[in-house]
């Protein structure tokens, strides 16, 4: 039996699309990389080397059997020439999948370009195709049908309040109507009261109608802007019934149900054996959804993302199969860029610091540190 036919896609940018070339090395991945397309420096070359694919320097060397391009460069508004190349690609009749964030009139003349070319366009905000986030959203879209949410509590880096504001926005099916206050100022007393510098900057708002607290690291090394982040995503959905929390990017989801102390607490003469019925059906106080255990950096990097790409490369390849209008996807995105630029003039530019790599906890700390809580609170 002959095996189907496998999409050839190139992926323009050897930075983080390499994370995007990881996904070409699952052998059961109904893509097939076919080529590089990057400036020619040493470092391209080397990835061409690293995953067998050919390098190309310009657009017009591309195969025409190539289907489907993933545009990895930073976009016009973070100095880079992403969108141009897209718009390149797109007037070749390729679909293009497009890694954020973009300014709104960046995304809006991309749309534009792919409806001209009838072609396929995806800004990729990548988080909410990874497995952990799909996850929460599925389970926080599941909480929401059976009850309405009363607050969301979420915190970032900087980097990443793009793909913050994606997730809450996928998982309340929109962001509209938005409102975000300033960020609150800290009183010059608590400054002084620390020798530490203050990571994170607070405000509150409303997305979609819901009441939100944000908490962002503004901050950044830029001899590394994209490694000083304390977290990723951390993300609180509350309703009366309790919290669904995305505890970090890559996990764990844990469901906590809201505190209702027993009657008995209030009333000692309450029937005991009321209370035992009770105990017999009420579930736990928390739940943990899918894997505890979170996977390591190296296991993230070779597995979870790339497995977030083949994710995003499907979704643009079923949306070309079936000619989906590449505007109505995009509206939720277009809105999504707009919340986004409010957010991030409210911030300002972020405090410059110089940072030193994190400094991991070794096998034999992490062990003492499971140790002493086991030993506080022993089986």
């Amino acid at each position: 039996m002959t095996a189907p036919k496998r999409t050839r896609v190139v992926v323009c940018g050897t930075r983080f699309g390499q994370v995007y070339l990881e996904a070409f090395r699952d052998p059961d991945l109904p893509f097939e990389l076919a080529g590089i397309v990057a400036g020619g420096s040493e470092r391209s070359r080397a990835c061409a080397r690293r995953y067998g694919a050919p390098l190309f320097t310009a657009v017009d060397q591309v195969p025409a059997d190539v289907e489907l391009a993933c545009v990895v460069i930073r976009g016009g508004l973070l100095g880079g020439r992403g969108s141009e190349l897209a718009r390149e690609l797109m007037g070749r009749g390729l679909h293009v999948l497009q890694e954020h964030p973009l300014h709104h009139d960046e995304l809006a003349e991309n749309l534009r370009v792919a409806r001209r070319n009838k072609v396929v366009y995806h800004l990729n905000p990548f988080y909410t195709h990874v497995a952990p986030v799909r996850r929460f959203v599925a389970a926080a879209r599941e909480l929401l049908a059976r009850q309405r949410p009363l607050y969301l509590d979420a915190a970032c880096g900087f980097q990443l309040a793009y793909s913050l504001l994606d997730i809450l926005g996928t998982t309340l099916g929109g962001v509209r109507p938005w409102a975000l206050g300033s960020p609150a100022d800290l009183p010059a007393a608590a400054r002084a009261a620390t020798t530490l510098d203050i990571p994170f900057r607070s405000l509150d708002g409303v997305l979609a109608g819901v009441p939100l607290t944000l908490r962002i690291q503004n901050q950044m090394d830029p001899a590394d802007p994209d490694n000083y982040a304390h977290l990723m995503h951390r993300v609180s959905i509350g309703t009366e019934a309790g919290n669904l929390t995305l505890v970090g990017t890559h996990g764990p989801t844990v469901w906590t149900a809201r505190p209702d102390f027993p009657r008995e607490v209030a009333d000692p003469a309450a029937d005991p054996h009321y209370a035992a019925r009770l105990d017999e059906r009420e579930p736990p106080g928390a739940v943990v959804l899918g894997p505890a255990e979170v996977p390591s950096y190296r296991q993230v990097f070779r597995q979870l993302w790339p497995g977030g790409i083949a994710h995003a490369l499907g979704e643009l390849r079923d949306a070309a199969a079936t000619g989906q209008d590449p505007l109505r996807r995009s509206q939720f995105h277009l809105s999504l860029c707009q919340l986004w630029q409010d957010l991030t003039t409210r911030l300002g530019p972020p405090e410059l610091l110089s940072s030193t790599p994190p400094q991991p906890l070794s096998d034999v700390d992490l062990k003492a540190i499971v140790v002493a809580g086991e030993k506080a609170v022993p089986r």
